[in-house]
């Protein structure tokens, strides 16, 4: 992911709103959100370029079968990327398995975290945020103190810097977040476009806005938008995610590639909001 916008118990109805956008090259093969043949109850969509590490995702829940209830507790993962092209590694391992492992694994939020931080040199720098919808964390590999941090109830945005960097799509993209949510009455299946919309919006900051990453004038430009257009890389798919306090949820992908939108998927069903305790830690 490339933007994500975050309401964590800020909404009457829902603990968790997610609205994301995935950049990425066009040429990147990667499948679109599904249930997981090979983790049932996970849901997401899957990288599928030859990577070091075991396959992932930009952003996945689990704690559902189908849409039936299941055994396992809910949980939610995504991941940002941090920009700093001078400090990217060749033989590291893929971020993406980080999502995964999370959401196959039965570790609480905070001790898959922290586990995590002990090993924060495998990966390229990275943010993750991880719940079990009782505790939402972020941790990033690029923080200064390397420490994974609870998040209270309020509204975030993250890009490719740390969380809640002022960057101007994560600023605006925020407060369009308040106005959907302040329209959303609570109806799953219904005022997902909205979301949508949101992250569609393709304006571009101003020079003197721009962040300095390290990488040329023209891609600060380029991906300064919340919904990125060009010949070779762009938005490959916007996600929208609401989960009720009664466990409901909606899923719903649409995807894109140079030529425009190539598709949508939509799931509903039901997570185990039961609070799990158990702390054997995902494979590595």
């Amino acid at each position: 992911m490339c933007l994500i916008l975050v309401a964590w118990q800020s909404h009457p109805d829902y603990p968790l709103v997610v609205a994301a956008n995935r950049d990425e090259f066009y040429a990147r093969p990667a499948a679109p959100a599904d249930w997981w043949r090979d983790a049932p109850g996970v849901l997401g969509g899957r990288d599928l370029a030859e990577v070091i590490g075991d396959a992932g995702t930009w952003m996945g829940i689990a704690g559902a079968q189908h849409g039936q209830d299941s055994p396992v507790g809910a949980r939610f993962a995504a991941l940002t990327n941090y920009r700093a092209p001078s400090e990217k590694r060749t033989d590291a391992r893929s971020r993406g398995e980080l999502v995964a492992h999370f959401l196959r694994g039965d570790q609480t939020p905070a001790d898959y975290l922290h586990d995590l931080a002990g090993d924060h040199g495998a990966y390229n720098g990275f943010n993750l945020l991880t719940s079990d919808l009782h505790d939402l964390w972020w941790y990033s590999n690029r923080s200064k103190s390397r420490v994974p941090q609870r998040l209270t109830p309020g509204l975030y945005g993250l890009s490719n810097a740390l969380l809640d960097t002022p960057w101007p799509k994560v600023r605006s993209r925020v407060g369009a977040m308040c106005e959907v949510l302040a329209a959303d009455r609570g109806q799953i299946g219904s005022n997902v476009e909205s979301y949508l919309q949101l992250l569609a919006d393709d304006r571009q900051a101003p020079d003197w806005e721009l962040p300095s990453t390290g990488v040329a004038p023209e891609w600060e430009k380029l991906l300064s938008s919340a919904f990125i257009r060009s010949p070779n890389y762009g938005t490959r798919a916007s996600t929208v995610l609401r989960v009720m306090h009664d466990g409901r949820f909606d899923f719903v992908e649409r995807s894109f590639d140079a030529d425009g939108q190539t598709g949508e998927v939509s799931y509903r069903g039901r997570l185990n909001l039961a609070r799990d305790t158990g702390t054997v830690p995902a494979p590595r």
